[in-house]
């Protein structure tokens, strides 16, 4: 006949691990809900696109090569400043 009183690794199980499992649960539904609301809906709002947009990192663009003006200007400039 079983034991009416419950034993040591009962009590554990009672008390830690169905909560932090329950905890996980929750966490795990609320996380799934939130991908599928981004990839059904809010992937498609402007403002959730500007934000995420703003989160990447913006590439460097290049200094662009001289134009004629600009070579005319530095030749001058080195030619009166070797003089």
């Amino acid at each position: 006949m079983a034991s009416p009183w419950l034993s040591l690794w009962d009590y554990s199980i009672l008390i830690l691990l169905r909560p932090l499992l329950a905890i996980a649960f929750t966490l795990s539904l609320i996380f799934l809900g939130w991908v599928l609301a981004w990839k059904l809906v809010l992937g498609h709002v402007p403002l959730a696109q500007e934000i995420r947009k703003s989160f990447r990192k913006k590439p460097v663009k290049q200094k662009p090569p001289p134009r004629r003006l600009s070579r005319f200007y530095s030749a001058v400039l080195n030619s009166t400043s070797g003089s």
